[in-house]
């Protein structure tokens, strides 16, 4: 079954009108502006995207921000793109790499689609991704950044908007070398972008790494750490490393500080404390998480006018703040209008659409960034802390930059 806010479409005006249709957990939106007669879902002269995420299981709290993202990219661009109108179909993956696939030979052999994009997870895209690049379409990552597309599996018409998975957890290295830390318990679930995370903080943190968990991951992933908190207790380590993303990553903030490991083992993070997990941390008064650090390359007070007015729009018309999920989405949105408006429109002419991708010439959220040789985004890295805002809400803020203009390790590997 699918999540009934899949096909929740909760707005209609007379700027931007939306024509749905579920099926199959598929959501169809016609983005029309002020034509009138621009004719239904399919028209030839539509510019078409896939955006495949997930929308049901727990970890549809991810998958919502993102297409909240994508919806609030369309409103700010009108639903067009070089005075086209904009089709776009969102598909949901269940959190299933063989559901994934099923969707993306969906959208390239069913609908015809010029690009998908989206993927929160790693093993989802590995699955998906000769599908559509053996297809003839563009793929555009906003989120999952594995190890083996940024190496030997890049490809001309692959795409990031987000970073290598290696990346954020090297900064997080960096910074726990400044601290002076020389040990480390590391915990990370077992799939391809939690293997990725350990390789990264191994890759630049100086001191021991004493202990090491891989915990089940997927629909039944692990939600209960007592025992792995106890192993890291009694490990001698002078700090934790941990990346729980979505849902599992809320469960082990509360069972750490129900642990009363805060004063003993400091926490060090990764795509754990975030938008999506804050405010529930915050009604469950974790007051232990103030103050805490974690590295990405995005934050919502990063000062560009693209960001402030994502940010801003976002929290206006949501209640609530971005993710950096949401933020990669919504950058996925605008990288594309920047290459359907270098060709005016002709998604048949994919080598312009690629140069102008390949310029990352548009507005990001993260500010001026540019693209390595395998297509990922070579970009700062910040550390950031967790703070009140000024209406009390708890949410992050950039501490400093930690990597500057940072390319990840695997371009050596591909052969572009």
């Amino acid at each position: 079954m699918c999540d009934a806010r899949a096909g929740a479409i909760n707005r209609e005006d007379s700027q931007v009108k939306f024509a749905r249709a579920i099926n199959g957990c598929a959501v169809v939106v016609l983005f029309t502006g002020l034509l009138a007669g621009s004719g239904s879902a399919g028209a030839a002269d539509s510019v078409k995207i896939g955006f495949i995420t997930t929308l049901t299981t727990p970890a549809a709290v991810i998958g919502n921000d993102m297409k909240d993202a994508v919806n609030l990219a369309m409103e700010h661009i009108g639903g067009k793109m070089a005075g086209k109108p904009v089709e776009l179909v969102i598909e949901d993956d269940g959190f299933k790499p063989e559901v994934g696939k099923q969707k993306a030979d969906k959208l390239v052999k069913r609908d015809n689609v010029d690009f998908v994009a989206g993927f929160i997870w790693s093993h989802v895209l590995l699955a998906s991704r000769r599908s559509v690049l053996d297809g003839g379409k563009f793929l555009i990552s906003a989120n999952a950044g594995p190890s083996q597309i940024a190496g030997k599996l890049c490809h001309k018409n692959f795409f990031s908007t987000s970073w290598q998975n290696d990346q954020t957890p090297m900064a997080m290295g960096e910074v726990l070398n400044q601290k002076g830390v020389k040990s480390l318990y590391v915990m990370a679930p077992n799939y391809a972008a939690g293997k990725n995370m350990v390789a990264g903080i191994e890759r630049t943190f100086k001191g021991k790494i004493v202990g090491k968990d891989l915990t089940k991951w997927g629909k039944d992933a692990q939600l209960d750490f007592s025992a792995e908190l106890s192993k890291a207790a009694a490990s001698g380590a002078e700090g934790l490393f941990v990346f729980y993303p979505g849902k599992a990553g809320g469960a082990f903030i509360k069972q750490y500080q129900q642990a009363g490991l805060r004063s003993k083992l400091p926490l060090y993070t990764v795509f754990t404390v975030d938008a999506l997990s804050l405010p529930k941390l915050q009604q469950g008064k974790l007051e232990g998480v103030l103050g805490s650090e974690n590295t990405l390359a995005w934050s919502p007070d990063l000062d560009n006018a693209a960001n402030k007015k994502f940010v801003g729009d976002f929290k206006k018309k949501y209640g609530r703040y971005p993710s950096f999920y949401a933020a990669q989405s919504y950058d996925s949105i605008m990288l594309i209008k920047s290459a359907v408006e270098a060709v005016n429109g002709d998604t048949s002419n994919m080598d312009g659409m690629r140069a102008a991708m390949k310029a990352a010439s548009y507005a990001s959220v993260r500010g001026k960034y540019t693209y390595g040789n395998n297509h990922m985004p070579i970009q700062n890295f910040y550390l950031r802390k967790v703070v009140k805002d000024a209406d009390g809400n708890w949410t992050t803020n950039v501490v400093k930059a930690v990597l500057t203009n940072h390319q990840d390790p695997y371009a050596q590997d591909c052969k572009m």
